[in-house]
């Protein structure tokens, strides 16, 4: 026989929780007739252990307290069934949220390389998925929920690029569109597919911390077809812009875009 406090400790719970389960019939342990002190017995212990592992899977006390009471293991094995389900949701969500982190992580770095540089770079094959009129069109944005991993009902715009037609004399029109990418290559592509194996790379910064919130789109246009013409590349004319990070800097923004620019 055992004390609450023995128990508690070789356990690893509280007496508190022991207490608990003694409110709620979980756990019976016998009395000393002489000092009143509880007494557990392997029985007893055998209850804490199995109510503990029902806890950990977060099922509640009443449902606890009805399985005690039913003789038939059906009733348990649907609570189990019912909580695999929950977890194995759980874990989709936590590799989900796992990828996200990497993603964001690899943003970054992406970030500190290549910030006010320009590079030669693949712009990996995309499937379009949708199109917005732009990021500010909140009424559009079911076609963003639907094509893109959205964490939870969080949504997002890391799936959103801006598309910018361009020539000598500047912009000419731009639009955005929805992609995904292009991960399975066995399975074809429901839509367009955007591919480009050389495109002229970099990583800009906007938000309102920043040039005092100026449009950017002229400046960015005039250094990249400055850089293009003194190396020699021909552009296609058009750019896709894709939005890295938003950070914040005495509670304005500071927004990292990578673009992409296609050379003939």
């Amino acid at each position: 026989m055992y004390s609450i406090g023995q128990v508690a400790n070789f356990l690893g719970v509280s007496r508190d929780t022991l207490k608990y389960y003694e409110e709620k019939e979980l756990v019976k342990p016998k009395r000393d007739d002489v000092n009143g002190y509880r007494k557990y017995n392997q029985f007893d212990i055998h209850d804490v252990i199995t109510t503990n592992f029902y806890r950990e899977l977060d099922i509640e006390i009443k449902k606890i307290q009805d399985i005690r009471q039913n003789k038939s293991l059906s009733e348990l094995e649907y609570v189990l069934e019912e909580k695999e389900d929950k977890i194995l949701e759980e874990i989709k969500y936590k590799k989900l949220l796992l990828k996200k982190i990497k993603s964001v992580q690899e943003n970054c770095t992406k970030i500190k390389e290549h910030l006010g540089k320009f590079t030669i770079k693949e712009m990996k094959p995309l499937e379009v998925k949708g199109e917005i009129t732009d990021y500010t069109a909140y009424n559009e944005y079911e076609v963003i929920r639907k094509n893109t991993e959205n964490i939870k009902k969080a949504v997002t715009l890391t799936e959103a690029r801006r598309v910018i037609y361009f020539d000598d004399k500047g912009i000419k029109k731009d639009n955005f569109i929805i992609v995904k990418n292009i991960e399975d290559t066995e399975k074809t592509p429901e839509g367009k597919v955007l591919s480009y194996p050389k495109c002229l790379y970099t990583v800009i910064e906007n938000g309102r911390a920043v040039h005092d919130g100026k449009n950017m789109d002229q400046d960015v246009g005039e250094r990249l077809l400055m850089f293009a013409r003194k190396n020699g590349y021909e552009l296609a004319g058009i750019a896709y812009i894709n939005i890295l990070l938003t950070t914040y800097n005495e509670g304005l923004e500071r927004v990292f875009l990578e673009m992409y620019s296609p050379i003939n």
